[in-house]
């Protein structure tokens, strides 16, 4: 039988307070992954900021916390996680002062990048603090609350961001980051009891450095593909400098005698069934998300904050259903292989209908869809983190919930790389006959090419045909996925087969 979700300490008399302030510090990380875009026009006009300087202000994020997600949960377990939760909210409060007040691109990026440092420690040390506190059948409600708190964040960021650039400078957007980490800070030091790895295993220094540059390398190759071209010498190096570098991580990890991610892990069925969900719902709504926020603006369209809010009922029906507990209701009775098989066949066919009945019924299909999406994603990701924090002992909690981050961030900026190639290519195929090359690389690009109303329209159909060729194939990624994490968790759920026991020898009488 694999290992319990329960954690060795009994459940904490404040725990609900607890979870509050871990949420809280979880939603002010999210919202920055997805904060920035709204404010792109004003940090050009205000910082002259070119098409290189944005990319890296929103990547320099992204690429630091992807990076150290595995270290930051090693570092946790082994110096402690109320102080690596401090560290985390004292690096992304000053961080987030930086960035609000940055004179130029430059200094707007390293402050970025200081914010991923603590982003990173937040992560990983919030989910690591709820299996901590928790214990037996609250564990799933717990990671429920804080999932739908996570998926607030990384949905709400476009809707933040543009009701604060409504009425402040783009500097408000970071600045609003101060107040939370300073009620973080006092909230941890007073509520929060340390808990750190008892083997007290020493840092694994060759371990880190190979998996931050292997998981870098791997995700600035899947972010620079779609702008870049797959076959540019760009994308090529940087994947294949991270894939030498996560293979000597492997090897490394194999030899050490304290290893920063115990590879017998991956002998886990259990674990490899809710790592593997975990990558393929991040890659079915981060994909989405992307593909979707285009559709509304350029074919539909909407301005960001009013695409912002019609893509808000995705985030809200999972916010409602985890905070009422659905998910964590359903677990016991449908099992992790059930939840998870279920959840991600809702979350298809969210993606299905969008791409079958969006385009013929305009915002009407898109919120049927959305709340299909937030259905599944609140059955199933529960009983995925669930099943993934619980395949591995309590005192590794923090390694756990780095490879759970790394799932996420991977499977999101997968998504995203994967979608959007084939939303370009079925794009550029669809255009009518004698646009310029040019033209296939945006819908806003192609329709200024277009000679007359009628070759505009052709171009918006080739458009939204794209969005449809995609969200299919995300759909079908997503179910497939679904049913081989459903197949891996309920094979580690079986009883193994009990022993048969030695025939007797025969007695000297018989013979």
């Amino acid at each position: 039988m694999p290992p319990t979700s329960v954690p060795a300490t009994a459940p904490h008399p404040r725990r609900w307070v607890i979870l509050a302030v871990v949420c809280l510090a979880t939603l002010v990380v999210l919202l920055d992954n997805t904060v920035l875009n709204v404010a792109i026009p004003s940090l050009t006009e205000e910082l002259g900021a070119r098409t290189a300087d944005i990319q890296w202000m929103i990547n320099a994020y992204s690429l630091v916390q992807s990076g150290l997600l595995l270290t930051a949960g090693s570092l946790a377990d082994r110096y402690g996680r109320k102080r690596a939760l401090l560290a985390g909210l004292v690096l992304f409060g000053a961080g987030s002062a930086a960035a609000a007040f940055a004179q130029s691109t430059g200094q707007l990026i390293a402050a970025r990048a200081g914010m991923g440092i603590g982003g990173a420690l937040l992560m990983t040390t919030t989910l690591a603090v709820v299996m901590q506190v928790f214990q037996g059948a609250e564990v799933p409600k717990a990671i429920g609350i804080w999932g739908a708190v996570s998926s607030l964040g990384f949905a709400g960021g476009p809707l933040l961001g543009g009701v604060l650039l409504a009425h402040y400078w783009w500097g408000s957007i970071f600045l609003i980051n101060i107040p939370v980490a300073l009620i973080g800070l006092v909230a941890v030091v007073r509520l929060l009891p340390e808990s750190r790895d008892p083997a007290g295993r020493r840092p694994d220094i060759p371990g880190a450095v190979l998996s931050t540059i292997g998981m870098v390398g791997v995700v600035f190759a899947i972010i620079s593909g779609p702008v870049d071209g797959w076959g540019s010498g760009k994308v090529l190096l940087s994947a294949a400098v991270g894939l030498a570098a996560l293979a000597g991580f492997a090897a490394w990890e194999l030899h050490t005698p304290t290893p920063m991610l115990d590879m017998g892990f991956f002998r886990n069925r259990q674990f490899n069934g809710a790592a593997a969900g975990g990558v393929l719902v991040a890659f079915g709504m981060a994909g989405s998300l992307f593909l979707l926020t285009q559709y509304l603006q350029l074919v539909l369209g909407y301005r960001p904050l009013e695409a912002g809010l019609r893509m808000t009922p995705l985030a809200l029906m999972i916010v409602v259903l985890n905070l009422t507990g659905v998910g964590a209701r359903l677990l016991p009775k449908l099992g992790f292989a059930g939840a998870v098989a279920g959840g991600m066949a809702l979350l298809s066919g969210g993606l299905a209908l969008i791409a079958l009945t969006g385009s013929a019924h305009g915002y009407g299909g898109l919120l049927v869809g959305l709340l299909l999406m937030g259905t599944g994603i609140a059955v199933a990701n529960p009983a995925m983190a669930s099943a993934l924090m619980g395949a591995i002992p309590p005192e590794r909690a923090g390694a756990g919930a780095g490879v759970q981050g790394t799932a996420t961030e991977f499977g999101g900026g997968l998504g995203v790389a994967v979608l959007g190639a084939v939303l370009g290519s079925r794009f550029a195929a669809g255009l009518p006959d004698g646009m310029p090359a040019a033209a296939a690389k945006s819908l806003p690009e192609a329709l200024a090419a277009a000679p007359d109303a009628g070759v505009a329209a052709a171009v918006r159909t080739a458009f939204a045909d794209g969005l449809t060729s995609s969200q299919l194939i995300g759909a079908a990624a997503v179910l497939l996925g679904g049913l081989v994490s459903a197949a891996l968790l309920h094979r580690a759920q079986q009883p193994a087969a009990p022993a048969q026991a030695p025939e007797p020898a025969p007695s000297p009488a018989a013979s």
